[in-house]
């Protein structure tokens, strides 16, 4: 981020701007954390679910959201205190916050591929899928570290190594050039293609092969609500990832309306992609009536 002050006294602004996404950050942490809790104490609970591949990843997935979130908190609170950190923890902790949120977008699309792949072609998948999904996501991760290492290499070799070591009162980021941004647009509408391709064909086998009964009305309003959800996640990253950071009043109140559209699908997503889930719903309405009848148990038991 290289505006000076002499151009825009823009630190006052970006200090107000990180303690908003600070706060956002932690409402988003603690309610994604607390669903993300609940849905994989379920899953490993059933040594069925926490061996079939969509829970895998929606486990993987909601794990990514928590992740994102808690160092957005972090990140976005060294630069609301005025932390005084090295310049090397903020590239550090904001390339992992950002490797992480691309997992997320990462493991929907692998998400979607894979409802796509035991709709359409489910007996030839399933057992496919299931010999290679450890080393999908190994392999997923291994591109995503890949990507965002070269680029943190190639941005940081500009400053000297003094000037990486220094602290400074107002984080900066870094893979904020113009490569990163244009290899993150292109890596965003990759992945932002399997996941509407794969959509796309969930949706015409759906229309060739139902009736229009209600499951196969509740699948099409699942999908829509997907691609809905879909489009909260991107079209605020693609209009930031276009715009950079510019100076301005507009541009930083557009900013925030961005990034709390954004926060708001990613509150969204546990409740989405995990708890409309009709099996999760069932285990937890179970669940919730053991741990009621437990405890209306305990409250009417005679002491000894």
């Amino acid at each position: 981020m290289n505006l000076s002050s002499e151009h825009c006294n823009i630190s006052d602004w970006l200090r107000l701007e990180a303690t908003v996404k600070a706060s956002v950050y932690t409402v988003a942490f603690f309610f994604a954390t607390f669903v993300t809790v609940i849905i994989i104490m379920m899953v490993s609970q059933n040594s069925k679910l926490k061996k079939e591949v969509r829970y895998i990843l929606l486990c993987h997935h909601l794990l990514c959201i928590s992740s994102y979130c808690g160092l957005g908190v972090v990140f976005q609170g060294m630069r609301a205190l005025l932390a005084n950190s090295p310049v090397l923890m903020c590239w550090v902790v904001f390339g992992v916050q950002l490797s992480v949120g691309e997992g997320i977008l990462f493991t929907l699309a692998l998400m979607a591929v894979n409802t796509y792949l035991a709709i359409c072609w489910p007996l030839k998948s399933l057992s496919f899928v299931d010999s290679v999904k450890y080393r999908i996501l190994a392999g997923s991760w291994t591109i995503i570290i890949f990507k965002n290492v070269c680029l943190f290499l190639i941005e940081g070799t500009n400053p000297t190594q003094g000037a990486v070591f220094k602290s400074e009162p107002l984080c900066p980021v870094i893979l904020n050039g113009s490569a990163a941004r244009a290899i993150g647009m292109v890596f965003l509408f990759l992945l932002l293609s399997i996941i509407l391709i794969s959509y796309s064909l969930i949706y015409q086998e759906g229309k060739r092969a139902g009736h229009f009964n209600r499951s196969n009305i509740k699948a099409r309003k699942t999908v829509l609500i997907h691609l809905v959800q879909m489009g909260l996640h991107v079209i605020p990253t693609l209009i930031f990832i276009g715009l950079g950071k510019m100076c301005g009043v507009f541009f930083f109140a557009l900013n925030l309306v961005l990034f709390g559209v954004f926060a708001f699908a990613q509150c969204l997503n546990p409740l989405i992609y995990g708890l409309w889930n009709r099996e999760l719903q069932s285990r937890l309405y179970r669940w919730m009536c053991c741990q009621q009848w437990c405890g209306h148990m305990m409250a009417n038991r005679e002491p000894v």
